[in-house]
């Protein structure tokens, strides 16, 4: 068996994380005959899922977040698939596919105890490429899926606006829109991606905000204003948003990754804020395993994606990175927009 490597969290980062400084990839200690430990499971990793929330679990033990910071020193996690490579567990034999909460090392041996982090992968329709069980499936699919639905509480005939719609989230939330019969328009960071989400993914229109001001495009686009705006990036965005929203508009708030690398002070001041109570906006943030969102549309949500998945009706765009040497960088990159779709490695 060769040796394992894993990416380690070596230094709190003062923007954009630091490939060497702040994300180091190292070798990790392991029993080489990959003894498998007391009620527990022996994992090779397979896929780890790549997303802008782990910049946030970049900080200080003391502050406290909506998920836990990384360990300086520790291997980082997030979402992944492996395979079982040794069980000493009656619910899993050598073989099975699981997903879940995993360091992001090459081969983990996990005891009964942190065995609550994972699942057997769930593909009763035999979707052939599992990636997607770490997006449209996974997480970001969920997101998408509960944030629109709980908090957009779309109508047919609605005008949304979906920022970052070519990233995992906002794709995922522009064909559910479609679906539901709404005008769907898009911001994106290349010509590229515009061309992918009006020709592929049939979203309405769509602008490339490096060329163009999202107040301006949204003048243009969508001139009768909007009904829901689903926000993953924040910012100018925002504020161009709050401009175009009708009264009694929804905006479920997902993430801000404009200023996820800013300091507090440097990041764009919204100005239009007032708008929020004027036009009695309904502006919420949420995050997925809150209360209410994974609980309650989780089985939903894969039922009706994998089947949506299967026939064709929603389309998936997956960024692989190969080679866990590769993921620091790769991890970096979401915050330029250099990934096209859900970013994935794969090891």
């Amino acid at each position: 068996m060769p040796g394992n490597v894993a990416i380690i969290f070596t230094d709190i980062p003062s923007g954009l994380p630091v490939v060497g400084k702040d994300l180091t990839v190292r070798s990790v200690s392991y029993d080489s005959t990959g003894a498998c430990p007391e009620n527990g499971l022996f994992l090779q990793s397979l896929y780890a899922s790549i997303d802008p929330y782990q910049r946030g679990r970049m900080r200080p033990a003391h502050i406290k977040s909506y998920s836990p910071p990384f360990i300086l020193g520790q291997p980082i996690n997030n979402r992944g698939i492996a395979k079982v490579l040794r069980s000493k567990n009656p619910n899993y034999k050598e073989g099975d596919i699981v997903v879940g909460m995993l360091p992001i090392q090459e081969y983990i041996a996990l005891d009964d105890k942190r065995l609550f982090l994972l699942r057997q992968l769930n593909n009763p329709l035999g979707i052939e490429d599992i990636r997607v069980f770490l997006g449209a499936l996974g997480m970001p699919g969920l997101t998408a899926y509960a944030g629109f639905y709980k908090i957009g509480k779309p109508k047919k005939g609605d005008t949304i606006f979906v920022s970052a719609a070519s990233g995992a989230v906002g794709q995922m939330v522009g064909q559910l829109a479609k679906l539901e019969g709404l005008k769907v328009i898009g911001s994106v960071g290349s010509d590229e991606k515009l061309e992918f989400i009006t020709k592929e993914l049939g979203f309405d229109g769509g602008f490339n905000y490096k060329k163009e001001k999202p107040a301006a495009a949204l003048q243009r686009l969508a001139p009768e204003g909007l009904d829901i705006y689903y926000e993953n990036v924040g910012g100018e965005h925002l504020e161009a948003a709050l401009d175009s929203m009708k009264d009694f508009g929804r905006i479920p708030m997902c993430g801000t990754i404009a200023g996820y690398n800013t300091p507090v002070e440097q990041q764009y001041p919204v100005r239009n804020y007032s708008l929020i109570f004027s036009k009695r906006l309904t502006v919420r943030g949420f995050v997925v395993s809150d209360t209410g969102f994974a609980d309650k549309y989780d089985k939903e949500h894969q039922e009706r994606v994998q089947k949506w998945i299967k026939d064709g009706t929603i389309k998936t765009t997956t960024w692989e990175v190969q080679g866990i040497e590769n993921a620091p960088e790769a991890l970096t990159a979401l915050f330029s927009g250099r990934n096209f779709g859900k970013a994935v490695l794969k090891y």
